[in-house]
């Protein structure tokens, strides 16, 4: 009887380890499945990138008009809102590595750059669009702040939603440690985060609805 016992008992044993090897692999290759797949909306997007630039190198080249300027800018800020909105997806599933992180890096340094590229369009052309650039912070650990900034997510959506044609929204996390958009930043003194700038002019730091935005718009 000892003997049925710890066969029995080695038996459920084995089958335990088996059953967290096959959950393990499978969670590893579910999330390596969600890297590749990030992974390829960034080449896209970083393909779109160079596009763009190219096409703001020649902003003073007066043969491109500062509309298709403003078109590409518009086309390529929702491009990676959207593809980066699925990061965001992926996230709050739990299953995110610090590769997922990396790539949400990315999305920020191709933000920094549009954001250059509309204050660069900005300067030549008289723009009849609203930039709006929210900065936060990504990795915040205080909840009452994680909320704080869930609900400037929301509220920055609808305004865009709300103005798809005049609203370019640019968000950016600020702790990737980009020497550009430290750059950028030191313009202004920002003391805290989250913060939104409006058509690189005004800083807003308490936003309760979209229409307490609208207010600076052109």
């Amino acid at each position: 009887m000892g003997f049925w016992k710890k066969y029995v008992f080695l038996q459920a044993l084995f089958l335990t380890i088996v059953m967290f090897l096959i959950g393990m692999y499978v969670g590893i290759a579910f999330e390596q499945n969600q890297f590749d797949e990030m992974e390829g909306y960034y080449l896209k997007s970083e393909i779109s990138l160079m596009d763009i630039v190219a096409l703001n190198n020649l902003v003073m080249n007066k043969n491109i008009s500062c509309e298709v300027l403003k078109e590409a800018s518009f086309n390529y800020a929702d491009k990676i809102y959207e593809e980066a909105t699925l990061l965001e997806d992926y996230e709050k599933s739990g299953k995110i590595s610090e590769k997922m992180t990396e790539v949400h890096k990315k999305y920020d340094l191709l933000r920094t750059i549009l954001w250059m590229n509309v204050i660069k369009t900005r300067e030549r052309c008289k723009t009849d669009f609203n930039s709006v650039v929210y900065l936060y912070n990504y990795s915040v650990k205080d909840l009452t702040l994680k909320a704080e900034q869930s609900v400037w997510s929301k509220v920055l959506y609808k305004l865009k939603k709300d103005n798809p044609d005049k609203v370019i929204l640019i968000p950016i996390a600020v702790d990737g440690n980009f020497v550009s958009l430290e750059s950028l930043k030191s313009e202004w003194n920002i003391t805290e985060y989250p913060v939104v700038i409006i058509n690189d002019k005004q800083l807003v730091y308490d936003i309760n609805s979209s229409s307490n935005l609208e207010k600076y718009f052109k």
